[in-house]
């Protein structure tokens, strides 16, 4: 693609910091579910893939919305395309008009089933639809339109580098006014870069019951990868009470003892949730003069 369609954000580099330094040798995940072989061609092979349905309960056709004329799941791919980790980038989607939409600025689609619970579950079905075969899956989220490609190489890094962990994800600092927002996900990690839990409230949460000024709250991006072989487990996991109750896909995989690697990145989440996120999305883009 032309890298000028995605000039503006993308040529200030963000930095990313790992948390903890590279797991030791391969373990069993989850009670011998499967394990891993440690090699000099550990996980080399990366596709990106962007799950979009049409039918969301928060807002009708959001992959489609337009953002400064062109509609927000190409935006989202044009900048998947700039990472360097990724070898292809597709979207999986259960509806007609956004695979028209897609083909028709050049992205490859996977079809997939309307049954797909969550984004997961398609790129698990994308994953087995597709001719070449992958050690890592990315899956990038089409609402987060600015997303940086340095995010997208560095959870794809931090899966290499962590042969014990099937799963790896971003997260960024929480700002306070979005400290009680349900939308905004929050997570807490040990101190080896590992999650330790994900909510939609805020954690940790101390006696006072208000926002701590001084303590780093984290906000989970929505930006994951995973080991292709666990993608292929993930589905058959019988849905666990945590993720039920936050309805949070990545506390399945928390549940079930797995490990995911969370690296802390510098990024302003600019997550599409409602309408007025578009409005607030190109109002930023003007200020930056992204087009």
């Amino acid at each position: 693609m032309d890298p000028a369609s995605s000039s503006g954000s993308g040529s200030s580099s963000k930095s990313w910091i790992v948390y903890g330094l590279a797991a030791g040798a391969a373990i069993a995940a989850a009670a011998g579910a499967f394990s891993f072989r440690g090699s000099s061609k550990f996980r080399t092979r990366v596709i990106g893939i962007i799950p979009a349905r049409f039918a969301s309960s928060r807002f009708q056709g959001k992959p489609l919305v337009q953002i400064l004329g062109k509609p927000m799941i190409q935006r989202t791919w044009e900048r998947a395309k700039l990472a360097s980790t990724l070898d292809h980038v597709v979207v999986a989607t259960d509806d007609e008009k956004i695979a028209e939409c897609c083909r028709g600025f050049g992205a490859d689609v996977i079809m997939t089933s309307e049954s797909c619970r969550n984004g997961t579950e398609r790129c698990n079905e994308a994953l087995q639809k597709l001719e070449k075969k992958y050690d890592i899956v990315v899956n990038i989220q089409g609402d987060e339109p600015l997303i940086e490609p340095e995010i997208i190489d560095g959870v794809v890094k931090a899966l290499q580098g962590a042969p014990d962990a099937v799963f790896s994800t971003a997260v960024t600092s929480l700002k306070p006014e979005d400290s009680m927002d349900p939308n905004r996900v929050k997570c807490v990690v040990d101190n080896r870069g590992y999650a330790i839990y994900f909510s939609r409230g805020l954690i940790p949460y101390n006696k006072s019951g208000k926002v701590n000024p001084n303590f780093p709250y984290l906000l989970h991006l929505g930006i994951q990868s995973y080991d292709s072989k666990f993608l292929k487990i993930y589905p058959e996991l019988t849905p666990t009470p945590l993720q039920l109750e936050e309805d949070l896909e990545q506390l399945k995989v928390l549940e079930n003892g797995y490990k995911m690697k969370v690296i802390k990145v510098n990024h302003d989440a600019h997550g599409v949730d409602t309408q007025e996120d578009v409005e607030k999305i190109e109002a930023l883009m003007r200020e930056r003069n992204i087009s």
